[in-house]
């Protein structure tokens, strides 16, 4: 059927994911990675869907953005890598540990159908420089292109596979008349520790586990529990500035933390704008939509509110 089913997922244990040296974790209880299940629909899965209040039935578009599904994988596990890189970064940085973050260019995450560069460029590329001009950020990228005119030819340089290549096409029409290549991007970075760290998350993708691996890798680091004996359930992206992030689907991973005993559960907590609740006069950020479900749900689990990384280790450290 052209529909996915979304429904809560499974909840792993990051202690056996994440492992730096002379750092083991020695505490008791589990800090808890949240995904969410996701499969294509066939009819009786679409009928079990439709009657069950946690699962969703939703479109091809909105989950793979018109990709397929080797772009779309390859996405999804770019989105970890990154995630796991903010995460390492970040709880480094606050548990006072040597870290540094290298950019390496601009990944390619889709590009547009009527983009010239549509049969040039690939998901996952990494693009190093235009015109010869590098960059330390997406924005520098960004703001060059914006600078320059409808049709006008560039020339990109980028790395597939480990391999240099040269691309040249027009630019196209983005919006309100600005040129652009026709490509979603984010940056590229690679970050160094002194204290040497792994982190394997198999085939889980996407970048919301932010929140939950800094917080593992700081308790690690420092020593700190953080935790005191509990399943600790979560769920956020993270910036290099230990800013957390919403996530879609928070309500299907408040359901999974329930099933396999989580008592405290961390949900992103970012205000609405008044242009969003004028736009959306129902909308829920994904604190309120997590305590509404454990509210019905998982009544006994703590649903906490957390802006940034700094808030999230203050409120464990108390509970």
């Amino acid at each position: 059927m052209p529909n996915y089913i979304e429904g809560p997922g499974d909840a792993a244990n990051l202690s056996q994911i994440v492992s730096i040296k002379n750092h083991p974790d020695r505490h008791q209880g589990e800090f808890m990675l949240m995904s969410v299940s996701i499969a294509k629909a066939r009819p009786i899965t679409y009928l079990y869907a439709k009657l069950s209040p946690y699962y969703s039935v939703v479109s091809d578009a909105s989950v793979t953005a018109g990709q397929n599904m080797k772009e779309y994988d390859k996405v999804q596990h770019f989105y970890m890598e990154s995630s796991i890189g903010q995460a390492i970064y970040t709880a480094y940085k606050h548990a006072h540990q040597a870290v540094k973050m290298d950019y390496r260019g601009i990944y390619v995450l889709s590009i547009q159908k009527k983009s010239k560069f549509r049969n040039k460029l690939q998901v996952g590329d990494v693009v190093e420089s235009i015109d010869g001009h590098q960059f330390t950020s997406s924005t520098g990228f960004v703001n060059y292109v914006k600078k320059q005119k409808l049709g006008q030819r560039v020339t990109v340089k980028f790395r597939r596979n480990g391999q240099l290549h040269q691309v040249s096409a027009p630019l196209m029409m983005i919006s309100k008349h600005r040129a652009g290549i026709g490509i979603t991007l984010t940056d590229d970075v690679k970050v160094q520790t002194d204290i040497p760290i792994k982190v394997n998350p198999g085939d889980v993708g996407g970048p919301s586990g932010g929140l939950m691996f800094s917080l593992q890798i700081y308790s690690q680091l420092t020593g700190k529990d953080l935790r005191h004996g509990q399943k600790v359930a979560g769920t956020g992206t993270v910036d290099g500035l230990g800013n957390v992030g919403e996530i879609g689907g928070i309500d299907k991973k408040v359901i999974t933390a329930k099933k396999h005993g989580a008592k405290i559960f961390l949900a992103p907590y970012i205000k609405p704008t008044k242009q969003i609740l004028k736009l959306e006069p129902g909308h829920l950020t994904n604190y309120q939509l997590a305590k509404k479900t454990a509210k019905k749900y998982a009544p006994s689990m703590k649903v906490i509110p957390v802006k940034t990384f700094s808030q999230a280790v203050k409120i464990l450290e108390k509970q």
